[in-house]
């Protein structure tokens, strides 16, 4: 299960909605080992494409450097879908190379709504999971903090 706060969330759609018609990206990233979606970075679209995304291979050089550097790790990767359903396709599945991360699409298709879903894919095999959106980690399923959500 993706538990996420409501703020990523609303930042994932409005990213997805900003790039639309053309494929929208991302990660959302958080303390290595935790499963818990903190910081979101919108990537660039290299291809600038309406079926298609891959991230600038420079940026994704850098991103996942500061992550290391930061103990982090990608706990979301995300991208949209413009015309179809939010499943992802046979380049989306040979690009997952991240095993411990959720793999979330945004379709953006319909103007007035989206569609928002979650995966676990592994060596080529696509899980989908349900998706808890929170206000708050606080009291999540992911355990009680002992400090509020910062912001």
């Amino acid at each position: 299960m993706l538990v996420i706060r409501r703020d990523l969330v609303d930042a994932m759609v409005a990213h997805a909605r900003r790039d639309h018609p053309d494929e929208a990206c991302g990660v959302i990233v958080g303390p290595a080992g935790s499963d818990r979606p903190e910081r979101l970075v919108e990537m660039v679209n290299a291809e600038r494409s309406p079926t298609f995304y891959r991230f600038d291979s420079t940026e994704h050089f850098q991103v996942w450097r500061a992550m290391d550097q930061a103990d982090e790790e990608p706990v979301v990767i995300y991208h949209s879908h413009t015309a179809t359903e939010a499943y992802p396709s046979r380049t989306d599945v040979s690009y997952a190379g991240e095993p411990e991360a959720h793999y979330v699409l945004v379709s953006t298709r319909h103007p007035e709504e989206h569609e928002l879903r979650s995966y676990r894919i592994v060596d080529g095999q696509i899980t989908e999971e349900p998706v808890e959106v929170v206000e708050s980690y606080m009291f999540s399923h992911t355990g009680a903090d002992d400090v509020p959500d910062c912001r």
